[in-house]
């Protein structure tokens, strides 16, 4: 005769759909927050918000801070700050204002539009920054003054270094490629941004299908079939839309029209075309990709994340903190001088207050993208989600005609307030 059990069978509770997603909570509270702002704004400016034209300068003004942002996420989670993100941003581009306009000329007899002007001013700037956060990450890591006060002098030092070379005036007009990495004056155009989103897709869904094969291999469980799907339908829709969106920008035609009768033709009649993918988000994408691995899958970002969760204990198991404070101070600075590029490009020239409260910006955007200020946490994901969120909020604040101030004050309350919803969520989930 067979027994049974007057016990009750425990059920396992049923998963609901975010849960079989495995999708983070506070990534899709990032996304809802970034469509409730640009619904809220399309509808108090009459649908001029959510335009093509918008939103195409929507993604190039944030590119600037963006790619500054990724570089913050591992400064804060090795339990640094960086104040001074913004005034290293001023001194790269004059730097760089005055390689192309003042020291090829005169020196090497190398004028604006020469075919290596371009390349010698990026090499320079990108030399000048790495160099300036690796003496950053030197004075942190192997004299331990705190990164608060090392980048709190680089904030005023750098500031006023940008302002006495270029005698705090506008230098410029730079060099026609160098511009091309600012925006409209660089755009991949609509064939080849067409064919990269395609590509860019596929490239997702192998990513998507790479990841379940080897957690399958090594016995993790793995999402539903259906859930995977759903997932690389939605990052298809994402890439393919906003390639679409960008490519329904047409170029106004008087601008067409110099671009023929700069190559010697006639433009032809009715003849619309549209800008595609800029080159500065290109960048941006080219970063985020970098840096994404590096952070996952090399012994470098495993050691920034092991030192950010537990600094004592990275340094008892042989990793050495102090050259990896340098590293990520000289990985920041190079991200500056990247920025300086795309912000004095997308200007047209170096100007004596770009790069102005940039600092909190990017600050800003890597903690509400997700990074924790106590270290040890943080995606380059989350911090340019948290990037599009404050150039949106500010943006819409324009269009609606709030003033400078007011901007300001809004930003200020939006980063507290983030951080108190950051603390909040990380105390219902037991972490500190």
């Amino acid at each position: 005769m067979t027994e049974t059990s007057s016990q009750p069978v425990p059920q396992k509770a049923k998963a609901n759909l975010f849960q079989q997603l495995e999708l983070d909570m506070r990534l899709l509270g990032m996304i809802g927050a970034f469509i409730i702002l640009c619904i809220g704004f399309n509808i108090v400016t009459d649908g001029r918000f959510l335009t093509p034209r918008n939103l195409f300068n929507l993604s190039i003004q944030t590119v600037s801070v963006a790619i500054m942002a990724c570089g913050m996420v591992f400064i804060i989670v090795m339990r640094h700050i960086d104040l001074s993100v913004g005034a290293l941003l001023a001194t790269t581009s004059a730097v760089m204002a005055m390689t192309q306009t003042e020291l090829l000329p005169n020196v090497l007899g190398m004028g604006l539009n020469h075919p290596a002007t371009w390349a010698i001013t990026l090499v320079v700037g990108l030399v000048v920054g790495t160099l300036i956060g690796a003496f950053h990450g030197w004075m942190v890591g192997y004299l331990t003054i705190p990164a608060f006060i090392v980048t709190l002098g680089g904030f005023l030092v750098w500031r006023n270094v940008a302002w006495y070379m270029t005698d705090g005036q506008t230098i410029g007009p730079l060099d026609s490629t160098f511009l091309m990495f600012g925006g409209t004056n660089g755009t991949l155009g609509t064939t080849v941004s067409l064919l990269f989103g395609l590509a860019a897709t596929a490239v997702a869904i192998w990513a998507l299908w790479s990841g379940r094969r080897s957690k399958a291999a090594h016995g993790f469980p793995v999402k539903p079939v259906w859930a995977e799907t759903t997932l690389a339908g939605i990052i298809g829709i994402a890439i393919m839309g906003y390639v679409l969106i960008v490519n329904s920008y047409a170029i106004p035609t008087r601008r067409l029209e110099r671009m023929f009768e700069a190559r010697g033709e006639t433009m032809p009649e009715g003849l619309v075309v549209g800008y595609g993918i800029p080159i500065s988000v290109l960048i941006l994408i080219i970063v985020a990709v970098t840096l994404t691995v590096v952070a996952r899958k090399t012994r470098f970002g495993r050691y920034i994340f092991a030192t950010g969760g537990n600094p004592d204990a990275a340094e008892l198991s042989g990793i050495n903190t102090r050259l990896m404070t340098v590293k990520i101070f000289a990985l920041m600075g190079f991200l500056c001088a990247l920025s300086a590029v795309v912000a004095s490009a997308r200007l047209a020239n170096h100007s004596n207050d770009i790069g102005t409260l940039d600092e909190l910006r990017v600050i800003a955007a890597a903690v509400i993208g997700g990074t924790a200020l106590s270290g040890g946490i943080g995606t380059i994901y989350g911090a340019i989600l948290g990037a599009l969120i404050m150039q949106a909020l500010q943006s819409g604040m324009a269009m609606v005609g709030v003033d400078a101030p007011f901007q300001n004050i809004v930003v200020g309350t939006v980063l507290v307030l983030a951080v108190y919803i950051d603390i909040v969520y990380r105390k219902r989930l037991g972490a500190k």
